[in-house]
């Protein structure tokens, strides 16, 4: 929609530190429990609820168990933001 993708993923343990430099990054929770860590805080999301990460903001999302999650953001965008590490996915995957 307007050059956004709407990506549904499965979360479960730790990811990585990141950001976005040029962009918000929408999580929206459909099944599971979710945090998301901030450097000075922590934003804990229950099924149906959603958080923005402003532009810029270093996060790091985490699930002790699986959580099914909706990220809403720019096309292109790396799911790993400005931080290119092992699990950077190189290319969007549909289906």
């Amino acid at each position: 929609m307007n050059d956004y993708q709407f990506k549904l993923a499965r979360i479960k343990g730790e990811f990585e530190w990141h950001r976005h430099p040029d962009t918000d990054e929408v999580f929206f929770l459909i099944e599971g429990k979710l945090i998301i860590h901030l450097k000075d805080d922590s934003i804990e999301l229950n099924p149906m609820e959603l958080y923005v990460v402003q532009k810029g903001v270093e996060h790091k999302p985490y699930a002790d168990e699986e959580a099914k999650i909706m990220l809403i953001e720019p096309k292109c965008t790396a799911n790993t933001g400005d931080n290119v590490e092992k699990r950077t996915a190189k290319e969007d995957v549909w289906i």
